[in-house]
């Protein structure tokens, strides 16, 4: 076990978790909703320090970030547990039954070890992905200092229910952030989730204003988040707080963990959800675990600018300053130029 980073020290052996909205207080000998950070003797530790449950060479197009060094790979880590009860979740075997088989097992590496795998296999980043990165965060920021210094970007693939605190000391070290905004409804996140609303989109904010690149994924789920008027209000949110420049995922729903029973979401629902958003101004929406309309179109001649064919590099049509040929507008991102 390696101590955590914030927390505070109560009274009686307990101690206050500071790294997610969750802000646990846990008892002597207990964990927190998560069920990887434990109390030992009135001490904060994580328990899934230095060891992957996950760990893959991915397109970044898979993460999914569209407008982040698009053709490039990430080396893609996760340790077990997670935040969220999400009864969709489709790595449940991992992120929701964090048992001490699975802290147990996995593959050893140290964050010098990672940043090194990272260059071999030609990656241009490292994703914190698969399960919740926040609740491995001692291992996320180490590893992020140590890629940061062999010249590797930071990607976060989150629900996006980390503390301000929290924020503060990664958002430093992070480039990007593909982030679940998983509905626009309190309760429909109390029921699905566990979680509340209002702290994702303060992260979704704060991560913007500190500079991180950020790109929000939607899970459309029948009869849960597909209300068409929903939809649309997570477009003004996106449009308004984060810029209409904010490419915005929506992914279809296939049967899942708890939700096997619920079929996939009609293709019908992602293509109006889409249309929805550019109604209120959104520039980039993709839908996504779809089969095409994933290219990306400039936002000013609608020019084809990005060529997509599943997670295959993309065909770039931007010149080398990052602009449309046509008319010269500049396309959102990092890493964009042809």
């Amino acid at each position: 076990m390696k101590e955590a980073m914030l927390y505070d020290k109560l009274s009686e052996q307990r101690v206050r978790c500071r790294l997610c909205e969750w802000r646990c207080e846990i008892q002597e000998g207990k964990t927190g909703f998560c069920r990887v950070r434990r109390n030992h003797n009135g001490r904060l530790y994580t328990l899934v320090y230095g060891r992957t449950i996950a760990r893959h060479a991915d397109p970044i197009e898979k993460k999914p970030l569209y407008h982040f060094h698009p053709g490039s790979r990430a080396l893609s880590i996760a340790t077990a547990g997670c935040n969220f009860r999400c009864q969709w979740c489709q790595n449940c075997e991992i992120s929701q039954n964090p048992t001490e088989l699975h802290l147990g097992h996995g593959r050893k590496g140290t964050p010098q070890e990672l940043a090194a795998e990272a260059l071999s296999q030609n990656c241009r980043s490292i994703a914190y992905t698969y399960t919740e990165p926040t609740i491995f965060f001692e291992y996320s920021f180490d590893t992020a200092v140590e890629a940061r210094r062999n010249g590797l970007a930071n990607v976060y693939v989150t629900n996006g229910y980390m503390t301000p605190e929290m924020l503060a000391q990664m958002t430093p070290l992070l480039d990007a952030a593909a982030v679940d905004l998983k509905a626009f409804r309190d309760s429909t996140y109390k029921k699905y989730t566990g979680a509340r609303l209002d702290p994702v989109l303060n992260s979704l904010k704060q991560m913007k204003k500190d500079g991180v690149w950020v790109e929000v994924i939607t899970l459309v789920v029948p009869g849960v988040n597909d209300d068409f008027d929903e939809l649309r209000e997570i477009a003004r949110f996106i449009r308004d707080a984060l810029g209409a420049g904010t490419p915005w995922h929506l992914s279809r729903f296939m049967p899942a963990h708890r939700m096997d029973g619920t079929g996939p979401t009609p293709p019908a629902t992602l293509m109006r959800g889409r249309d929805i958003a550019r109604e209120e101004g959104l520039n980039f929406v993709y839908p996504g675990n779809l089969g095409g309309a994933s290219n990306t179109h400039c936002q000013g001649c609608q020019k084809l600018l990005v060529e997509r064919a599943g997670h295959a590099p993309p065909t770039l049509h931007t010149t080398t300053e990052g602009t449309c040929p046509s008319c010269q507008t500049r396309l959102p991102g990092v890493g964009m130029q042809g």
